[in-house]
């Protein structure tokens, strides 16, 4: 399922036009995006926890040539999902 196809879904269902569901999708994912940046957790209760996460600097591979190549430290978004959504997809 993609984006279009969420919008369309989450519209049906909740009996919204397709414009107004977009925006708050949007608006949902910005502020999630915001919070996480600022160092912020956002759980949602029953599906994750959007959480920033730390990778330590480290030496890879380029496949290519087979030369190492230094891969600096960097902050990643992580989801972790929550025991009901884990629980639904099995």
């Amino acid at each position: 399922m993609n984006k279009a196809e969420l919008i369309e879904a989450v519209a049906k269902t909740a009996k919204l036009t397709k414009v107004d569901t977009e925006m708050v999708l949007n608006t949902a994912l910005d502020t999630i995006k915001k919070s996480v940046k600022k160092g912020e957790d956002v759980t949602l209760i029953g599906f994750g926890t959007f959480t920033r996460s730390k990778r330590k600097a480290r030496i890879g591979r380029n496949p290519q040539t087979g030369k190492e190549i230094k891969i600096p430290a960097m902050t990643v978004p992580k989801f972790r999902p929550g025991r009901e959504f884990k629980d639904s997809v099995r």
